[in-house]
Parts: C-alpha cells; sequence; structure tokens
C-alpha cells in the first residue's frame, strides 16, 4: 500500500467522526446507503478473507491460551457489561436491544490497525479478530436472545442465517481466492484496508444520519452508556490478561480487541430488528475508534519490554 493510503487507513478514527459530524447537520448525504450496509459489510469481510490463508488456522494451535483469554473475554466481558448498562441506564426498548447486540459482536476489523499503531502483538490480534468473528456466527444470536429476549422477541435464527450471510461466506470465498488466485488478489489486497475505512464510514453516517431525533431524544444517557462499554471493555481486557501474567503487548492486544467491536455487524444486525435498535452500533463505531485511537498513540510511545510467551 502506498503511504498516502496508509496513512489515509490509519486516520479511520478521523474520518468516522468527521463522517457522524456530517450526517447529524446533513443526514441526506448518507441516508442513501441504508440497502447497503449488509453488501457493504460482506466487501469488509470478503477484504478481511483474502488476507488469510488456510495455514493461518494451524497458527490458533500455537497460541491456544492466549487466543482462549482473549476471545473468552469478548463474549464474557461485553455482553454482560452491555446487558447491565442497558439495565442501569433504563434504556427505551429498542435502544436497549442495541446496546446488549453490539455487546455481543466479535472484535472489529478496525483492531489490528489499532494493535499495529500502539505496538501490541499484531498476529495475535489478527489471530483473535478472526476467531472472535467466526465464533460470533454462533454466540452473537445466542447471546442476544439469551439477554435481550426480555425487551422483545430475538430471531436467533434469522440472525444467524444473516452472520452467514454477510460473515461465513464472504470470509471463505476471500480465503479461497487467496489460495488458488494469490498474485490476482494482490491488488485487491492492499486495497482491502482503505475499502474497509470508506464502508465503515458510509456505515457508521447512515445510521446515525437515520437515527439523528431518535439519538438526540435519548439523551446523555445513550451517549454514557456507550462509552462505558467501551472504557469497560479496554480496561478490563488489559487487567484480566495483567492478572493472568501474560506481557505487556499481549494485555495490550486484548485490551484493544474485548474494547473495539464489529460495530459494522451490529448495524445491519440491528436494521434488521428495528432502524432504532441500530442507534447504539453506529454511536459504538465512532467511540471505539477515537479512543482505540488515542490509546495507540499513547503506546506507540512506549515499547513494551521483552517478556517470555505464556500459553
Amino acid at each position: 500500500m502506498s503511504r498516502k493510503l496508509q496513512l489515509f487507513t490509519n486516520g479511520f478514527a478521523l474520518w468516522v467522526t468527521l463522517g457522524a459530524v456530517l450526517a447529524w447537520i446533513r443526514p441526506d448525504l448518507f441516508t442513501w446507503f441504508k440497502p447497503y450496509i449488509g453488501p457493504g459489510l460482506g466487501v469488509i469481510m470478503l477484504g478481511m478473507g483474502i488476507t488469510l490463508s488456510f495455514k493461518d488456522f494451524k497458527e490458533i494451535f500455537k497460541r491456544p491460551g492466549a487466543i482462549g483469554v482473549g476471545v473468552g473475554a469478548q463474549f464474557i466481558i461485553m455482553p454482560l457489561l452491555g446487558w447491565s448498562l442497558a439495565t442501569a441506564f433504563r434504556l427505551e426498548r429498542d435502544l436497549a436491544v442495541g446496546l446488549i447486540l453490539v455487546s455481543c459482536c466479535p472484535g472489529g476489523t478496525a483492531s489490528n490497525v489499532i494493535a499495529f499503531l500502539g505496538r501490541a502483538n499484531l498476529p495475535l490480534s489478527v489471530l483473535m479478530t478472526m476467531c472472535s468473528t467466526f465464533m460470533a456466527i454462533f454466540l452473537t444470536p445466542l447471546l442476544t436472545d439469551t439477554l435481550a429476549s426480555h425487551y422483545m422477541e430475538i430471531s436467533a435464527t434469522q440472525m444467524l442465517l444473516t452472520t452467514v450471510q454477510i460473515v461465513l461466506i464472504p470470509i471463505v470465498v476471500g480465503i479461497l481466492l487467496n489460495q488458488y488466485f494469490s498474485n490476482k488478489v494482490r491488488a485487491a489486497k492492499d486495497a482491502a484496508p482503505l475499502v474497509s475505512v470508506i464502508v465503515i464510514v458510509l456505515i457508521v453516517s447512515c445510521i446515525i444520519g437515520l437515527n439523528q431525533k431518535q439519538i438526540q431524544s435519548a439523551g446523555a444517557s445513550l451517549f454514557i452508556a456507550v462509552l462505558l462499554l467501551h472504557l469497560g471493555g479496554f480496561v478490563l481486557g488489559y487487567l484480566l490478561v495483567k492478572l493472568l501474567g501474560y506481557p505487556e503487548d499481549y494485555r495490550r492486544t486484548v485490551s484493544i480487541e474485548v474494547g473495539m467491536q464489529n460495530s459494522g455487524l451490529g448495524t445491519k444486525l440491528a436494521t434488521d430488528i428495528s432502524v432504532t435498535a441500530a442507534a447504539p452500533c453506529a454511536i459504538s463505531a465512532v467511540y471505539h475508534c477515537i479512543i482505540g485511537s488515542f490509546l495507540a498513540a499513547y503506546w506507540r510511545r512506549k515499547v513494551p519490554v521483552p517478556s517470555p510467551e505464556k500459553e
């Protein structure tokens, strides 16, 4: 990737924030993207797939402890936080379901960029994102149904089918393309991060534009709840791995993976429930990008002290 494209990609938090502000002022500039949220997310997953190979899956068995802790924290800490905050702030039904849903999503693909910038363990970050994304095919519908069903009826089966369509199939197709047509998809690999940033900005801006009135009427409670969700994820993820004795680069990696959710996936799944339910997901994308970017800037100045890996 050229230096200019890399700089643009690394500044994704800025573009997400600017897009959100512009969508708030002029919703009509982005609401047209609503029918393309699902296909757009599929494109992001396809881009992730073409950067992977079947050999990458073997790496999972070389680091079972660290990956297990990270992915386990992802699907335990965040869902419980989401449910607790939705209950504590007494959010309106659709907003509560949206908050719980985004908390049950896997780690966001943007976490790999933050891991790179923050001198975390990038290979571990990629493996954790890959594992949590595949596990989300089953866990996201199951956890959402378990924690949010008292707010409204959740179709876990429909959510599972949607997740398979926009996550599993594109990633598998991407891996196969990389496996058998590696030379032909080389240019696509370089462009994938850029395309992902553009699509994420469009998705977040579209949802904010569609939900401007609902977000405004929700008041500060929604913004505070989403902020606490991500702050809790970053802090608890870091502390958990520190308590278990893992080195600093592992702590940063798990913190980033737990704190940053796949808000794009949450947005698509929430939109199938109601447009309002997608509002917390859009706010989530803005918050975790900003928090992650500040952490990356802070950690980049501090090189992790080398320490033996622990499994």
